[in-house]
């Protein structure tokens, strides 16, 4: 029985010590060179996954994702840069062949159009990659081959060719295959791009069973109703990584601004309790949290301070005064830990607003919600609050 779809996971935020990166990818440069010259696909790219996180790579046609992928599976050379899977990098000293039998061992790979063998069955096919590096007792691959398949419903359609079956019962063969050697890490490129609705949603219901069994899962696609099923949505953009924090603080900005924002974003860390923003300041920035918690608090001559709110990571603050004109009237400083914020200078915040009006209208909204809470936490307040 075909696993049933989880609620969407919590986001995770890991540090560098919480959890073991299964993917590392550092200063990842792809080049290719066609009769018009060379262009650069991948421009330095920085990424970690850790084990047991079900990621989503998104960005539009061209921006690199399938190119990244090949660099994950060992399919392509980067130009420049390292990639380590599994503690194991990939390229230095490692032969074609030595790198195709690891593939089959630690990946599974699932495509957009399935690439099942057309002359074999579907068990013949979840059979090929246990024959292919020779896992598994030769008796028990067609035993290990059939719970696949009813893993994902097809025990029925064992002995069927691939022709003979929908496309979405081709698509779950082709899955069945990928798990064939039980692999740490499923590579999945559009893998429902062909399917309908109802097959996508099995598909992905699958993988979040795979998440629970503690495999981990990158998958490219172009379907927002499956990147909100993802703990990390990854975005491309021209070749580079957009900074996670800005495109969950500002998901309504444009693929370009997210990564101009990447790039003139400054990081800076505050200590426990250390005033980041100080009341009556102009305020030069607009902050985005990336790790820890913030405390926006009145401060009283004869009273404890009135804490307004608490910010958690991927929140936001410093965009009403920016938007509305005015210095802050709260204090706001740092939690009981460490801080981590992103800061885009006034000039540039304002100037990418003005180019994006569906990202003002949602501010907007926050702001009004904030302003609504500052005042029923003080009603004495004649004055716009700082949220």
């Amino acid at each position: 029985m075909t696993p049933r779809p989880s609620p969407k996971p919590a986001p995770v935020h890991l540090n560098a010590d919480s959890a073991e990166a299964i993917i590392e990818m550092r200063g990842v440069v792809k080049r290719f060179s066609n009769a018009a010259g060379e262009f650069t696909v991948l421009k330095g790219v920085d990424l970690t996954i850790r084990r047991g996180e079900f990621v989503s790579i998104v960005g539009k046609s061209g921006s690199g994702k399938s190119t990244l992928l090949n660099m994950i599976t060992g399919i392509d050379h980067p130009s420049e840069g390292q990639v380590v899977v599994g503690g194991a990098d990939i390229y230095t000293g490692v032969t074609e062949s030595q790198r195709s039998k690891w593939r089959g061992k630690n990946l599974g790979i699932v495509f957009q159009f399935f690439q099942l063998l057309p002359m074999l069955t579907l068990l013949e096919n979840v059979m090929l990659p246990m024959d292919y590096v020779d896992m598994y007792e030769f008796d028990l691959r067609p035993v290990r081959a059939l719970a696949l398949l009813e893993m994902v419903g097809l025990e029925k359609f064992a002995n069927k060719l691939p022709v003979l079956v929908s496309t979405g019962q081709q698509q779950l063969a082709a899955i069945a295959r990928a798990m064939a050697c039980d692999p740490p890490l499923l590579i999945a490129d559009e893998p429902t791009g062909n399917l309908d609705t109802r097959s996508a949603d099995t598909i992905i219901g699958l993988f979040e069973h795979f998440v629970t069994q503690g495999k981990t899962i990158v998958m490219v696609t172009h379907d927002p109703s499956l990147t909100s099923r993802t703990h990390r949505n990854i975005i491309l953009s021209d070749g580079e990584l957009i900074d996670e924090t800005v495109s969950r603080s500002l998901p309504q900005l444009r693929h370009r601004h997210m990564l101009e924002f990447t790039k003139l974003a400054e990081r800076r860390a505050f200590q426990p309790r250390e005033t980041i923003l100080s009341a009556d300041s102009r305020v030069e920035h607009f902050f985005m949290i990336r790790e820890g918690e913030v405390e926006v608090a009145l401060k009283k001559k004869r009273s404890k301070d009135i804490i307004l709110s608490r910010l958690g990571a991927d929140e936001f603050f410093g965009e009403m005064e920016l938007l509305r004109g005015g210095k802050a009237i709260a204090n706001v400083r740092a939690g009981g830990k460490p801080v981590e914020v992103l800061m885009i200078p006034r000039a540039d915040f304002l100037r990418v607003m003005e180019q994006s009006p569906v990202t003002v209208e949602a501010v907007g909204r926050i702001v009004q919600k904030r302003l609504e809470e500052h005042r029923v936490a003080d009603p004495r307040a004649g004055r716009k609050v700082h949220k």
